[in-house]
């Protein structure tokens, strides 16, 4: 794999030959990423995939306008057309007014974001990890079936500079396994899901992913739908991390300056209970989206959303935070060098409370567990917050657990579910719904439940 060292001395090319294109600004961001993939099924694999991608991508601002250009040569010639391409665009885009480079340049003094021992894995090792998972989730008498078992890993190096004087590059790697089991036959088939991800495959427990499933699919085996009605719910960790998440991408400074977020104007309204802390912070060493600086060069810090139940801050970018008068708050994004940098969350953190799962459960007295919810992004509305969501999960009698339901309906708005939030699990974990979150369990003081 190409050194950054490497990739920092393409950057700094790339803005030196936009500049002499004839941009009065320029920024260049590079990567190089290999990605592997192994998906098992009864004993023995299914697929393996092992990509690398390498790339260039090239900002140019000139006169109120931008252009962006990317490609896969790194050679002189490469970079050169890739720079003139850039300025190009520029030169015929519309005006944007707020269109530039951030004010603050720097990099967070963070720890190694690399796994240590990723390289050492062999590809057989991985893939017993991943059938050990499935071996785990087969082994509960009660599973009919695995579904699916995947492990994945990735690792790269990343670099930006640009015509201000700013050049950086780090390196970061990242791992996951998920297993997909069924429990129950027929019509009382259910699915559970146990997951698991870390910097590197050391960081991943195959028995435990793989004994979560099973644990998830067999508590819902035999399900039914239940009566409607008005009661306390708490969240499973996964499914406050998905609806936290979707908040987060309403939290983006682009979306409240475009209309499409129901936070836009309430910024310090009290939008939540005092128990609910939301933070965004790209530092957090074990938090998968966390980096020495955002997708335009400034430093990564910590950054309270939500706190004493008041709405604090949006996510800014440079362009955002001009428009607005503001600083930015490193919420530069970068999806890969095909694409310029836009607003969005580094690492979503809940921050924990004090009560155990089972504590939120004996709490919610008659109310429910929910497990999974589907059609979330579809079924929210940007603008009012309104949403009406399938899910699934466990009724909850006298403070215990009872049975499992399915086909039913949460509905509520986000605010007033924000202000019904009660109290905050203790037990957080990390989350690839939404992008990366930290969550816990949540209880809620009420929502309407749909069924029979």
């Amino acid at each position: 794999m190409t050194g950054g060292l490497d990739l920092d001395v393409a950057v700094g090319r790339a803005v030196e030959a936009a500049v002499a294109a004839g941009a009065s600004d320029a920024e260049a961001y590079a990567e190089e990423r290999t990605e592997r993939e192994i998906r098992v099924y009864g004993g023995a694999v299914e697929s393996l995939t092992d990509a690398t991608s390498r790339g260039v991508g090239v900002r140019a601002f000139l006169d109120g306008r931008w252009g962006y250009a990317y490609g896969t040569d790194l050679g002189d010639d490469g970079i050169a057309e890739l720079a003139a391409a850039a300025r190009a665009a520029a030169a015929v885009a519309d005006s944007d007014p707020h269109a530039g480079l951030p004010d603050e340049f720097g990099a967070a003094e963070l720890g190694p974001l690399r796994s240590g021992e990723l390289a050492s894995w062999s590809t057989e090792r991985k893939v017993e990890l991943a059938l050990a998972a499935e071996r785990a989730a087969r082994s509960h008498p009660e599973v009919s079936q695995v579904e699916q078992v995947v492990y994945a890993d990735g690792e790269g190096t990343q670099a930006l500079a640009n015509s201000r004087g700013f050049s950086g590059a780090f390196e970061a790697s990242s791992a996951w396994a998920y297993v997909s089991a069924f429990a129950g036959e027929g019509s009382d088939l259910m699915t559970g899901l146990g997951l698991g991800m870390g910097r590197g495959p050391e960081a991943l427990d195959p028995e435990a992913i793989g004994a979560e499933a099973a644990a998830r699919a067999v508590a819902l085996a035999g399900a039914r739908q239940a009566s409607s009605r008005r009661c306390p719910v708490v969240f499973d960790t996964l499914v406050a991390a998905s609806f936290l998440g979707f908040i987060g991408g309403m939290l983006s400074a682009d979306a409240v300056q475009r209309g499409r977020s129901l936070f836009a104007d309430r910024e310090g309204d009290e939008i939540a209970t005092s128990e609910l802390r939301l933070a965004d912070d790209g530092t957090l060493e074990d938090g998968l989206a966390s980096a020495p600086f955002d997708g335009e060069g400034s430093p990564r810090r910590r950054l309270p959303l939500i706190e004493g139940g008041r709405l604090l801050s949006f996510l800014f970018d440079g362009r955002t935070a001009r428009k607005a008068g503001r600083q930015t708050t490193a919420s530069a994004e970068r999806s890969s060098y095909r694409s310029p940098p836009s607003v969005g969350a580094s690492n979503l953190v809940v921050e924990p409370g004090g009560d155990s799962l089972e504590e939120l459960v004996r709490r919610a007295d008659d109310g429910l567990y929910v497990t999974d919810v589907v059609g979330l992004h579809s079924g929210v509305n940007p603008v009012s917050g309104t949403f009406s969501v399938g899910a699934t999960g466990i009724l909850i009698a006298g403070g215990e657990l009872a049975e499992p339901v399915r086909e039913i309906t949460v509905a509520s708005d986000l605010v007033t579910m924000l202000r019904s939030v009660e109290a905050v699990g203790s037990e957080a974990r990390w989350v690839p719904f939404g992008g990366s979150v930290r969550a816990v369990p949540l209880l809620l003081g009420e929502m309407a439940i749909s069924g029979s």
